[in-house]
């Protein structure tokens, strides 16, 4: 048995490429590091398009993430693998840094997968954590699946549309929780982000970063 065998799977971060500037331009604590300390799982903030540097080669956007308490299904020797298009880091459990970000984020609520087949897409995700799929969602020609990576860990939700081309997962977009939504769209400015509304989750609020921004994806803020 080895230790990742004995441990709660948990996504210790997403990889985002693009600018940090960007991001504290929004009321976020980014470190030397490029790490936007969150609860549960963090951000973290890698050369991109559009942050000023060389690496135009890299689009802007969720590049990867990073488990612990996982194994490679394919080697357990690696530490690093492709998750039906999903490149996955396999890390040790990391130790929590904690931040105040002015923005009144406190962590990610969930993180937005497409793909073509979301029941491979899913068999794959169960496979390396052993967290199985708790519900699918059906809004019409799309279908929503939905995992939860360890316990209280990050949702991930699989989007499947039949406008997606044949081919593997890839990270689409995240959502924050923030403390105060309406404090955080008032300190962003309307011309920045959209006016808060009703969520799909009962009893909560929010509200969607706009494109021109710069993040390279979609980011939405929510309440608890």
């Amino acid at each position: 048995m080895t230790d990742a065998d004995t441990m709660d799977p948990r996504v210790e971060w997403l990889t985002v490429a693009g600018a940090a500037d960007t991001w504290r331009s929004l009321g976020l604590t980014v470190t030397d590091a490029g790490l936007i300390p969150l609860v549960g799982t963090s951000i973290r903030i890698v050369a991109g398009s559009g942050d000023g540097t060389d690496r135009s080669d890299v689009p802007a956007g969720i590049v990867g993430w990073a488990l612990s308490g996982v194994t490679n299904p394919g080697a357990a020797a690696a530490d690093a693998f492709d998750l039906d298009g999903l490149p996955t880091e396999i890390v040790g459990p990391t130790t929590p840094v904690y931040a105040d970000h002015p923005l009144g984020a406190s962590g990610l609520d969930h993180v937005v997968v497409s793909t073509s087949d979301l029941e491979r897409t899913s068999g794959a995700i169960a496979s390396a954590t052993g967290c199985e799929l708790k519900r699918i969602r059906e809004l019409g020609t799309m279908r929503q699946g939905f995992h939860r990576i360890g316990r209280g860990g990050l949702i991930v939700e699989l989007v499947e549309r039949p406008d997606l081309p044949e081919g593997p997962a890839s990270f689409w977009g995240l959502v924050l929780i923030v403390e105060d939504l309406d404090a955080a769209c008032e300190l962003i400015g309307p011309d920045r982000i959209s006016s808060p509304k009703d969520a799909v989750q009962p009893g909560r609020r929010i509200a969607t970063i706009r494109a021109d921004v710069g993040l390279g994806l979609p980011v939405a803020l929510m309440t608890h």
